[in-house]
């Protein structure tokens, strides 16, 4: 027989992480005034986390012989809650609210605690699905790109197609990432009408620039050409040939100009018969039906509530086109002068569905199925994007600096008069350090600069693309020649006195942007080396590859090192900011 005394072994580890004479580790997280210090036993970390047992092997022993982490990422309430974790095996949640349980879900997948973090998936899963539905923009870019939260994935997977109306009415749909909103425009099972579809699009781009004027017809031509930028992967995406000539004069016209040309002759000579298209035409959606057991309604059922009475719903300016039923499940067909009797689906001869304006024809193109049609569309006035927190690494003096430099002017713009916004594109702690994150995020972005706080240093380095990113297939990396270009490492406190600007000497080579296969490990890349991003772990902050490159060995492309060591380094976040002409004077930060 064994005997097994958990419970005081859990309870003796507890009281050793309260021991503070034996400790050698020490742990900094959060940030600012919420900072906070955790000490503890690298046996201990080693052995229950991987993920530590990596950080202690790169940290570095003082003179006291304590090794230094710095996780500052992570808030010091969700830290306590996990160091209690590694030592006790105990995670109390009863008290706590739902984001606090998401937010340790993700701070654990992070630090490699699988045990935790499936558990707190399943549990988010199986008592807090009301939440999940409501915050999908939030919880879905942090799982997106990661291999984990596979029942997660499933989960949202399900709402997407059964009820993607929870993701497009929901307060922070604007908020989504750009991957996510094409992964989903991609599907051919969307149960939503696609002039819906083209309003949420629009909708969507508008809100990622928010300096548009609200009344789109008072737009420029600089205007649209915005929107078009921002919405290049998503619009060939829309199945702009299954809607109605009607919603294609009031909705869709007013934007031709974010069309290509050829793309709006084709719309145009597709709502009158016999005129040939030369774009793709994309088939329409499946139309799915909801997995639910058959129901038979009886006459009399029916006709004791109006409410019930089946209703046939048709469009007359569809195109025609033939569907076929054989691998249609038998339903339930309902109707209230006849009694109800199944039909199975190889009973039923193909049918077309015919446009009494629109003469037969056949497209060459295959054809995807149709979504499901919905009620709600555009409202008359689209809102404006909710502004996004203060960065978490620089301030407005940095602002100030950083405005000076890329208007190269000889001394710094004061705080009351900075002639730029800083519109947050993307924040690794946010969006997620996979390096593919930032190409999908940041693709079509023009003028943008990017800032990385070290890890274990706290410096502060980036650089300023004047360029617009560029995520399109390529075979090979592609050297980026532009005048304009800069490299820096910012003052921060004791950590760094004096702000350091290095700019291209060599235009040729300012910047580099890699391989597709490539941009699975490589982020931002200025010049040779002189800073570059970088992961082959998919994470920036997991192994030290990062760098700004000031060795005489190769060749400098740009006038000089924003750094007085030559390592390798992982990051502790990092942003990325559109830099945006002011129209609102007391605006510095978005």
């Amino acid at each position: 027989m064994t005997f097994k005394f958990f419970d005081k072994l859990s309870q003796d580890f507890s009281e050793l992480l309260n021991d503070k004479k034996e400790y050698n580790v020490i742990i900094e997280v959060d940030q600012e005034e919420n900072k906070k210090s955790f000490t503890a036993h690298s046996a201990v970390l080693r052995y229950r986390s991987s993920y530590f047992g990596k950080e202690l092997d790169n940290a570095t022993t003082n003179e006291n012989y304590i090794k230094t982490i710095i996780k500052s990422n992570i808030s010091a309430q969700i830290f306590e809650i996990i160091l209690k974790y590694i030592y006790s095996g105990i995670v109390d949640i009863e008290n706590s609210d739902v984001k606090t349980i998401y937010e340790l879900m993700i701070n654990a997948n992070e630090l490699e605690l699988e045990e935790l973090s499936i558990k707190l998936e399943s549990y988010l899963i199986g008592y807090k699905s009301s939440w999940l539905k409501t915050h999908f923009s939030l919880v879905y870019r942090s799982i997106f790109d990661c291999y984990e939260y596979k029942r997660l994935k499933k989960f949202y997977n399900h709402i997407i197609i059964k009820h993607p109306d929870l993701i497009f009415e929901s307060e922070d749909f604007t908020s989504l990432q750009e991957t996510i909103l094409i992964s989903i425009l991609k599907r051919d099972d969307l149960k939503v009408e696609e002039i819906k579809i083209w309003n949420y699009v629009i909708r969507w781009g508008i809100a990622q620039n928010p300096t548009l004027p609200a009344d789109s017809e008072k737009w420029s031509d600089e205007n649209f050409e915005a929107l078009k930028m921002t919405l290049q992967q998503c619009l060939p995406l829309i199945r702009y040939f299954h809607i109605s000539s009607e919603d294609i004069r009031e909705k869709v016209k007013p934007y031709e100009k974010i069309l290509e040309k050829q793309l709006w002759d084709d719309i145009q000579h597709h709502m009158f018969p016999n005129k040939p298209v030369k774009s793709l035409v994309l088939p329409a959606r499946i139309i799915s039906t909801p997995e639910l057991p058959s129901r038979v309604i009886l006459n009399s059922e029916l006709s004791s509530s109006s409410e019930l009475r089946p209703r046939i719903i048709s469009d007359p300016e569809l195109p025609s086109r033939t569907i076929s039923t054989s691998e249609l499940r038998p339903r339930i067909i309902l109707n209230s002068k006849l009694p109800s009797r199944t039909i199975s689906a190889s009973e039923l001869p193909s049918r077309l569905i015919s446009d009494p304006e629109l003469s037969s024809r056949t497209i060459s193109t295959p054809e995807l199925p149709s979504r499901i049609i919905s009620d709600s569309g555009l409202p008359s006035r689209i809102p404006s994007k909710v502004n996004e927190p203060l960065s978490t690494m620089i301030n407005k003096e940095h602002v100030s600096e950083l405005s000076s430099w890329i208007d190269r002017k000889s001394t710094t713009y004061s705080l009351e008069n900075i002639p730029y916004e800083f519109q947050l594109i993307l924040r690794g702690s946010r969006d997620g350090f996979h390096p593919k994150t930032f190409w999908n995020m940041c693709h079509g972005h023009v003028g943008t600069i990017v800032v990385a706080k070290i890890s274990g240093t706290d410096e502060i380095v980036g650089g300023y693309n004047p360029l617009a990113w560029d995520n399109l297939n390529n075979s090979k990396d592609s050297r980026i020649e532009t005048n304009d270009s800069f490299i820096f490492s910012l003052k921060n406190g004791n950590i760094q006195a004096n702000s350091i600007i290095s700019r291209v000497k060599e235009n040729r080579r300012a910047l580099r942007y890699p391989s597709s296969d490539d941009k699975n490990i490589y982020g931002p890349w200025f010049g040779n080396c002189e800073f570059i991003m970088k992961s082959k772990v998919y994470n920036f902050t997991r192994d030290k590859l990062c760098w700004c490159d000031c060795s005489p060995r190769y060749n400098i492309y740009y006038e000089k090192p924003i750094r007085k060591t030559n390592e390798k380094f992982s990051i502790v976040d990092y942003e990325v900011f559109k830099i945006i002409k002011k129209q609102n004077p007391n605006c510095t930060i978005r």
